[in-house]
């Protein structure tokens, strides 16, 4: 009589059951990944006008043209290109960085000119103490990519 009146003790488990969090977190996970394509909302904001320059026109660019058959061109302040050689390029251009070094300077190439004349013209206005040069280009008019 005396055992079955008495009851058996368990040990308390000081586990945390995890998979009710794990099944919250799945649940949770595909409401995201199922809502997030839609929140693609964009804002409208108009923003207010300013009759301010941009910061780009501070000056006309030095820009280096470099020709089909290697020769270069020189235009400085918005006046015409003239042909020069690389000591005049590399002189003309040395004296206006000393002058301003904040000038931009770009490069031209001829598109079917030669990669080399525009590799030895972005040397020589290294040497020339050039800091930074931009390559130009111009918009694709026909739209479709020509590769060959």
């Amino acid at each position: 009589m005396a055992l079955s009146s008495r009851r058996v003790k368990r040990k308390l488990k000081a586990e945390i059951n995890v998979v009710p969090y794990i099944d919250v977190m799945l649940v949770l996970l595909i409401i995201f990944m199922v809502t997030a394509p839609m929140m693609n909302s964009n804002v409208d904001v108009n923003l207010p006008q300013a009759n301010a320059k941009s910061l780009q026109d501070k000056k006309h660019p030095v820009i280096v043209s470099v020709n089909a058959d290697g020769s270069l061109g020189l235009t400085m302040d918005g006046a015409d290109k003239q042909t020069v050689d690389e000591a005049g390029m590399k002189a003309r251009v040395a004296a206006i960085v000393k002058q301003n070094p904040d000038v931009n300077v770009l490069v031209a190439g001829d598109k079917n000119g030669k990669y080399d004349g525009v590799y030895k013209v972005l040397a020589d206005l290294q040497q020339a103490g050039v800091a930074k040069v931009g390559l130009m280009s111009q918009p694709d008019q026909g739209g479709a990519a020509h590769g060959h």
